[in-house]
């Protein structure tokens, strides 16, 4: 550590800018709300110095010092109370040193420093980008020394010192090499950054992956490298796996891997991870996201809000943008088109590499989809910028489809018969309850296929669809469905009830189940089951009256229902004769075939009245 007592050839006090001192007072006192965020400043100012020494290396012939290696060191003092951070960059001049660190030389700044004027408030979200990262120093040090020198010829070397109040001093020094070291003397309640052990892990969370060696105290601290910034051909797969595990905190490999860059409409380098398990339908609470933003591989918000849309907050993983706007102290990114562009393009690319792994390896895919299949669902549901482009990765069971096994909407229109017009899909809790009830029996004697749900959110995902590929996403409980002739078959030579014995019992069963069923009507679906019950409000799945049902604990009365009766069956050819000789048994009857019709429908809400009815049927049944 190098003392006051160092030598110097002449020194000279000068006083801050105002602006300075306006943003000294905001900075130590009310802009950043974590103050180990000081570190990842000064290390990225670090950087960018050692960055743009590198690139003068390179580009101009006659640089000094270049037998320096390109590093950043850290010495902590825990006696002392001190850290000093030390890099082999570009260092300053002295007009440099009261350009940057005496007044404010940009624009931007002082853009910000009115607004604060006019508003009378120090509104941090409403800042953009620009360097006072300096100054967060004076977050945790009383005192800041900083000794730098040019790297350009000739130059000499400067101590600065400054309380962060009024003035700072400035001294020439002959004995420093190129880069800068800034010492920072920490306040008393500042100690806790005086432990070696603490900058290190400062340093891991924000600053792991700056691309040159940092050091604390002489051990090397970022030891993984950036890997979403080097081309995929460098990259084995241990080294893929071994870096998902570090930024996931994970123990198994990933289930899948995006690696990508893009130049237009954004700079993006992204690489983002889909876990092997989830544990959100385990029901351990809501994920928080996953995915960490970077600019020029420095942590600018861990699990970043906002940076994806919610529903894919099950990905894990980086996105470094240099095109990123940010507020002054990096710690939250402002709400702009451009932030709402990265979204859209890292999303829709992601979707694409979906869409390309259930292409190339399906079974792989099922796997993903029982795991994570919800988060499509929900993005289905609530994210209408990328509805599109999720329904092609939606599965389902279907009539057509093995049992346990998924097709997809894109797989079903392919096997859609010519004059079909529309996609059906019903929903049940099990593809065996489904196929006992009365609603397929329509397809089935037409040889349609229909697509099977099984969670409340499917229908309100195929609802919230609409359509797929021109044709229309319908509920195969609806009213009326537009369906190709049936074939003949066996019931069709049974003979119904005639037309006046027909029209007597819809009007009596009308009657009979006031307040139950808005309308009774003949059933043209219907083959083997004497009724079934139907939605005349066709936006009202069973699905969504099931739901509305636990909310509103009703079984009737939440959506405009009608009763189909089939005239062929003997059950209701019956219940035509019987309600003339015992109007009484047959009420019960009529009773008991709503509410098997309930039960088929799945809205079965209170089986207590039914139970009694039953055993009131079973005693006439035995001629008790």
């Amino acid at each position: 550590m190098m003392s006051d007592t160092d030598e110097v050839k002449s020194s000279e006090t000068m006083e801050f800018q105002a602006e300075v001192k306006q943003l000294l007072d905001i900075v130590i006192n009310s802009l950043y709300t974590d103050r180990e965020i000081f570190l990842r400043e000064l290390i990225s100012n670090a950087a960018d110095a050692l960055e743009k020494f590198r690139y003068l290396r390179l580009t101009e012939k006659d640089v000094r010092d270049s037998e320096l290696p390109l590093e950043i060191k850290i010495e902590v003092d825990e006696k002392e109370k001190t850290i000093t951070i030390t890099d082999t960059g570009i260092g300053m001049s002295k007009e440099e040193i009261v350009e940057n660190l005496g007044t404010i030389a940009h624009s931007g700044s002082r853009a910000f420093l009115r607004h604060l004027a006019e508003t009378d408030k120090k509104d941090v979200n409403l800042i953009g980008q620009f360097g006072v990262g300096f100054y967060s120093a004076f977050m945790v040090a009383g005192r800041v020394r900083v000794l730098t020198r040019s790297y350009s010829p000739g130059r000499q070397g400067y101590v600065w010192v400054s309380d962060g109040t009024g003035n700072y001093s400035l001294s020439v020094r002959e004995d420093l090499s190129r880069g800068t070291s800034i010492l920072l003397e920490l306040k008393e309640e500042a100690g806790e950054f005086a432990s070696p052990d603490k900058i290190k892990n400062i340093i891991k969370k924000y600053s792991g992956f700056v691309p040159f060696p940092i050091t604390v105290n002489g051990e090397k601290v970022n030891t993984v490298q950036a890997i979403w910034s080097l081309n995929k051909n460098e990259i084995k797969e241990e080294e893929y796996n071994e870096f998902y595990k570090y930024i996931a905190n994970a123990f198994e490999e990933p289930m899948y891997r995006l690696h990508f860059s893009a130049d237009a409409p954004l700079s993006i380098n992204a690489l983002l991870f889909v876990p092997e398990n989830n544990f959100e339908r385990y029901g351990f609470g809501k994920m928080e996201p996953g995915v960490n933003l970077y600019c020029r591989k420095v942590l600018i918000q861990q699990q970043a809000e906002g940076l994806l849309p919610e529903w894919l907050r099950f990905l894990k993983g980086v996105l470094d943008s240099e095109e990123i706007p940010l507020n002054i102290s990096r710690e939250t990114m402002q709400d702009s088109a451009l932030m709402a562009k990265l979204r859209r393009v890292v999303t829709g690319r992601f979707l694409k590499f979906l869409a390309e792994q259930a292409k190339n390896d399906s079974d792989k895919y099922v796997k993903f989809w029982d795991t994570f299949g919800m988060f499509l669902k929900e993005g289905a549901t609530s994210d209408f910028q990328h509805r599109k482009d999720i329904a092609p990765l939606l599965r389902f069971e279907s009539s057509k489809s093995e049992p346990g096994k998924y097709t997809s909407l894109g797989e079903y229109v392919t096997r859609m018969k010519d004059e079909q017009k529309n996609i059906y899909f019903i929903n049940g809790p099990n593809r065996e309850i489904i196929e006992a009830g009365p609603y397929l029996e329509a397809f089935r004697i037409r040889d349609v296929e229909v697509i099977y749900t099984h969670e409340p959110i499917d229908d309100f995902v195929l609802s919230n669809l609409a359509e797929f590929e021109g044709k229309k996403l319908v509920s195969a409980d609806q009213s009326e469905l537009d369906l190709p002739e049936a074939k003949e078959t066996v019931q069709d030579n049974e003979e119904k009830l005639d037309s006046l014995s027909l029209a007597n019992l819809t009007t009596w069963l009308q009657q009979t189940l006031e307040g139950k069923v808005n309308e009774v009507r003949e059933s043209h679906r219907l083959v083997d089951s004497p009724a079934v019950l139907i939605n005349l409000d066709n936006y009202m799945t069973g699905t969504m009256q099931r739901v509305m049902q636990m909310v509103n604990n009703d079984s009737a009365g939440l959506a405009r229902k009608a009763l189909e009766i089939n005239p062929k069956h003997k059950l209701i050819k019956g219940l035509a004769e019987l309600r003339n000789k015992d109007e009484e048994f047959a009420r019960l009857a009529a009773e008991q075939l709503y509410d098997n019709a309930l039960i088929a429908a799945g809205l079965i809400a209170d089986p207590r009245g039914m139970v009694d009815r039953m055993y009131r049927i079973l005693e006439r049944a035995v001629k008790i």
